[in-house]
């Protein structure tokens, strides 16, 4: 049986910034990860001319603030500053439909009375209880609400949005976010292909049973997707109800990406997007050109995403051919073929992408954050009050979890 001062259990963006606080104080201590590489729900993979696709996150959101900008300048990681296609109205070709107009001004004054009310001490009924009666874009405020939460408005805690805290200013890592937040963590001391799956602090010192053995720690950090929490998928001696119950209370909502080879790339304008339909929430958001690239992200949401996960990886490309055929002709989209695509919510270490707090469960979220007896600290994204769902909310508590974890080991000895 291992013995360290802090078990990490989980080598996502949270568990990286733990162990490297960690590191950095030099402390005895060890992460071990279910998977066979690190950065969790961060994720890059070559593209077709080996230029990196960010499968997970790929925004570095509320950019000038976030500790990762800082991570990738001092690393000498090149950052891309163009807006983001969603901050300005430009299509691939030509210019914008009546009906696209139309939409994107529905979607702002949706957007913006949501916001008013929502800081009004409302109480927390459930986002879609805003949408005008008779909204003909009902259907495309369901599906932007499953690009940034995951999930249609009636899952979304309108109290939970009031609290998320973004600057608006957004950059890209050229070379990958998930591949910078893997290289950060890239000399940490991290066991590969080691499930937990039980947790036991009922003694004086905790151990951690792992597929591969048993480690013994003085503090541990968990930052494991609420997916697994909530399933019990890591058993807990003495168990932990309210970590359950409040995981469950914040599910992961689901997006996905599919990257398409963009044929005759040079006739569309970089940098733009379009929505596959303005009328309806089963529909993907259009990237052309990331990066001037010649590739298209298609992005699916929410329900409609589960459903193309259940079908199979064809089902997001026979989808995405057929809303394109309708903009650009049939010959356009035969010709467009499929370069990666990641289904995050049959990924057995995540079960999802990012979490959403269901109505009246906004608090969820500083439950799920709290220490048990302190020695015992939760961190990850969905700990994250004012910037849950993104990267940065992940390496902020897990700072915070390690200068914890840190403050435990010093006040029990060996």
């Amino acid at each position: 049986m291992a013995d360290y001062g802090v078990v990490v259990v989980g080598a996502g963006a949270a568990g990286i910034a733990a162990g490297r606080a960690l590191k950095e104080a030099g402390a005895s201590f060890l992460i071990v990860e279910a998977r066979d590489r690190i950065g969790g729900r961060a994720y890059t993979v070559p593209g077709p001319d080996g230029a990196a696709i960010d499968l997970g996150c790929g925004w570095l959101h509320s950019a000038e603030e976030n500790p990762w900008s800082n991570i990738a300048m001092d690393a000498g990681v090149a950052i891309d500053r163009t807006p983001p296609p969603w901050m300005r109205m430009a299509v691939p070709k030509g210019a914008p439909t009546p009906k696209e107009i139309a939409a994107t001004a529905a979607l702002r004054a949706f957007r913006q009375h949501l916001d008013g009310a929502a800081k009004h001490g409302i109480e927390d009924p459930p986002a879609s209880h805003f949408i005008p009666p008779g909204e003909p874009y009902a259907g495309l405020l369901d599906a932007v609400s499953t690009f940034y939460s995951g999930t249609e408005l009636r899952n979304v805690s309108v109290r939970d949005l009031a609290r998320f805290e973004d600057t608006g200013v957004n950059w890209r890592v050229a070379t990958g976010y998930g591949a910078l937040i893997a290289g950060h963590g890239a000399d940490l001391p991290v066991r590969l292909a080691t499930p937990v799956r039980r947790i036991d602090h009922s003694g004086p010192g905790i151990r951690v049973e792992t597929d591969s053995g048993t480690i013994s720690a003085r503090a541990v950090i968990v930052t494991v997707a609420t997916a697994l929490l909530a399933a019990e998928r890591i058993a807990f001696s003495p168990a932990l109800p309210d970590k359950a119950s409040a995981a469950a209370g914040l599910p992961l909502g689901l997006a996905d990406k599919l990257y398409l080879a963009l044929p005759d790339a040079e006739s569309f304008t970089a940098e733009t997007r379009l929505f596959g339909s303005v009328e309806r929430a089963e529909t993907a958001a259009y990237h052309f050109r990331p990066f001037g690239r010649p590739l298209v992200e298609a992005y699916f949401g929410g329900a409609f995403a589960h459903q193309l996960e259940s079908a199979g990886e064809e089902a997001f490309v026979d989808l995405a051919r057929t809303e394109l055929a309708a903009r650009f002709g049939a010959d356009f989209a035969r010709r467009l073929h499929p370069v990666a695509l990641h289904r995050w919510a049959t990924d057995e270490w995540a079960g999802g992408s990012y979490s959403c707090a269901l109505p009246g469960h906004a608090d969820d979220r500083a439950i799920l954050a709290t220490p048990v007896d302190e020695r015992l600290f939760f961190a990850g994204e969905a700990c994250s009050v004012r910037s849950y769902s993104t990267a940065h909310g992940a390496y902020e508590t897990g700072l915070a979890a390690a200068a914890g974890a840190l403050a435990a080991v010093e006040s029990r000895p060996r």
